[in-house]
Formats: C-alpha cells, structure tokens, sequence
C-alpha cells in the first residue's frame, strides 16, 4: 500500500472576510473530490482570511501513478482563481 499525501499553502489576498474564504475554499475541495477522486479538507489557518492550508492524500499501490497524480493536483491547483498556490510539499509513503 502506498499513501500519497499534499500540503498546500495557498494565499487569497482579495478576500475581506471568512465567508468569501470559505466560499473558494469549499469550491476547491468540491472540485478536487470531482476530479481527482482524493481525500481533501482544510486543515490550518481556518479563522483567517487570507491564508488556507489544504491537506489532500490519496491511497494506491503504484507509487508511479500516484506521484504522477499528485503533480497534475498541484497544476491543476495552480490554474484556479481566487487564490495564489505560495508553497507545497508532497509526501509519498
């Protein structure tokens, strides 16, 4: 068993108050679940504005494949408006 596990850290510098967050926050994770068929919750920074941490993990048994998987959900992340992707760190076990 392999365990692919992201920690994005994402800035959303034209939101003024925690229900515009959490308004892009939640179509983020809707989509990603859609998509990509991984677990994802926000799992840091929750009653602040600008900042989120999203936590997504996959489970599999070809760490090729999800590796592969974890790099097109950063890309994927990265093209979404309403934020800015400033950090990740992908971990595969």
């Amino acid at each position: 068993m392999v365990i692919a596990s992201c920690e994005l850290i994402l800035y959303l510098p034209a939101v003024s108050s925690l229900k515009e967050k959490r308004k892009i926050i939640k179509s983020l994770i809707d989509k990603s679940r859609n998509k990509f068929n991984i677990a994802v919750a926000e799992v840091e920074n929750n009653d602040y504005w600008q900042s989120a941490v999203i936590g997504a993990a996959a489970v599999g048994n070809d760490r090729r494949y999800l590796e592969s998987m974890m790099n097109k959900y950063i890309n994927f992340v990265e093209t979404l408006p309403g934020f800015i992707l400033t950090d990740f760190e992908v971990e595969i076990i």
